[in-house]
């Protein structure tokens, strides 16, 4: 399987999938990091790919979304985006509405306590 197949397998059976650096018990980057954390804080259920296990997938996943940056999240399919559009979208409350919209469960509570010690 080539790496677009792969990538392509790995957004289409997984409902959230976060591209990163790192795994998300250990992120290996701060941009990472904060995505990673974003995500569990929410109690969010999502797999996580460690593009420096493979780099294959590291630069695929780049000509895959058309997008130069890791990490990349994905949500039912469909690019989000990187950290800052993560972190705007999280500050901003599309992120959970985009979990919504897409049927996936997070914990909502733990999404305002970002926004309120953000705000």
């Amino acid at each position: 399987m080539s790496a677009k197949e792969t990538i392509q397998n790995t957004v289409d059976t997984n409902d959230v999938v976060l591209f990163m650096k790192g795994t998300k018990s250990a992120p290996q980057c701060g941009f990472s990091s904060k995505v990673a954390g974003i995500l569990n804080f929410m109690c969010l259920e999502y797999t996580d790919v460690n593009v420096l296990a493979d780099d294959e997938i590291r630069q695929g996943i780049k000509e895959f979304s058309d997008w130069p940056t890791i990490p990349q999240l994905y949500i039912k399919g469909e690019f989000v985006g990187g950290c800052d559009i993560v972190i705007e979208m999280t500050l901003s409350g599309e992120l959970d509405q985009a979990f919504v919209d897409k049927g996936v469960a997070f914990d909502a509570e733990k999404a305002e306590q970002i926004r309120a010690a953000n705000g």
